[in-house]
């Protein structure tokens, strides 16, 4: 049974009628994360990337996208991973994302995508408030998804400040 600290993370998620989310589920430091599909603009075969210099480590790279220039988050840093190289697996996932108002597109790094899936609510859990490695407000939901347990992360919790750092330096 889930208390009321726990029931209010996980109202801040746009299930639907039925009490289902479509999800992307994509892979990050070896560990399962997902993203609201409808956020998702495209999946991209990795880019070049710029370095910013001064820019916030997590959105320290662009790459151009369809004649944008978009803002690449590494989220391994979010969570505490290590970087790593990317791979034949890796993509960019372009994401439009309401930050402080406004529809801001972000380059989301991953380590390989899987697939679109939907989540139950049912099989949606709280935070814990112990036990758990990550910072607990860059994590919305713990999802049970097959054998797995399915990171739902907060984006807007953990790329607000960054992007705000980033455009208070320029």
């Amino acid at each position: 049974m889930q208390g009321a600290g726990a029931q209010a993370s996980t109202d801040l998620i746009a299930w639907d009628s039925h009490g289902e989310l479509e999800v992307l589920i994509f892979e990050l430091g070896g560990e399962t994360f997902a993203l609201e599909a409808i956020l998702v603009q495209e999946i991209l075969d990795l880019l070049p990337e710029t370095f910013i210099p001064g820019a916030p480590a997590l959105v320290s790279h662009v790459v151009n996208f369809r004649g944008k220039i978009v803002p690449v988050a590494d989220l391994r840093l979010a969570f505490g991973m290590e970087p790593a190289p990317p791979t034949a697996h890796s993509r960019i996932v372009v994401i439009e994302l309401d930050l402080e108002g406004e529809a801001t597109l972000l380059g989301l790094r991953t380590d390989q995508v899987h697939e679109v899936a939907t989540f139950r609510q049912a099989t949606s859990e709280a935070v814990p408030t112990v036990g758990i490695r990550w910072r607990r407000d860059h994590v919305r939901s713990l999802i049970r998804w097959n054998d797995d347990l399915v990171v739902l992360p907060d984006l807007t919790a953990i790329l607000a400040p960054a992007m705000g750092a980033a455009v208070t330096r320029q």
